[in-house]
């Protein structure tokens, strides 16, 4: 196991950094998709299913997923670039 509590507070510190890349896009993501929802919901409900009002949910919950995505390749290739050093 390790023991090395600088270790441990350098390795926390990286995994930190890692999860604050692309907050706001995440954050964005996740409104964008409830948003999408809730406008299919209503094309549904209130609209009778209109292809207009469909196609808009559908363009926002895509709109969603690629800032979802958008993060993740983010993510990936700053990790890439700075991987984490025991030693250093």
């Amino acid at each position: 196991m390790l023991d090395d509590p600088a270790l441990l507070n350098r390795q926390a510190a990286y995994v930190e950094q890692i999860r604050a890349i692309g907050r706001w896009e995440r954050s964005a993501g996740f409104l964008a998709c409830l948003l999408g929802v809730l406008i299919l919901v209503l094309a549904r409900f209130r609209f009778g299913g209109q292809p207009l009002v469909v196609g808009a949910g559908v363009a926002v919950v895509g709109v969603g997923w690629a800032l979802f995505v958008y993060t993740v390749v983010r993510r990936r290739m700053w990790v890439r670039a700075h991987p984490f050093d025991p030693n250093g």
